[in-house]
């Protein structure tokens, strides 16, 4: 296995991880109180955007060829943090 796909691999698997996350965090919300609830609709709207981001450039660096893809891994790590910080974490 070469390094970009193990790399593609790890990513996809915490990728995965914070789907169900998410999907967590959806049900909580919809159980909460109407202020708290357009609080967390807020919060899950933009982490759904990042979590797209991160899809999209996953979907690229898999596309990639072994020449580009480290150069696409910095970008992807970006967008992978900026969602780990913006997403409400479940106590």
């Amino acid at each position: 296995m070469s390094l970009k796909d193990a790399y593609v691999s790890k990513m996809e698997a915490q990728l995965k991880e914070w789907e169900a996350e998410l999907s967590k965090l959806k049900a909580r919300a919809q159980k909460a109180a109407a202020q708290g609830r357009i609080e967390y609709q807020k919060q899950l709207e933009a982490s759904e955007a990042k979590r797209q981001a991160v899809r999209q450039k996953l979907e690229e660096l898999k596309k990639a060829g072994e020449d580009r893809w480290e150069a696409l891994k910095a970008g992807l790590e970006s967008a992978w943090n900026e969602l780990k910080s913006s997403t409400p974490r479940e106590s």
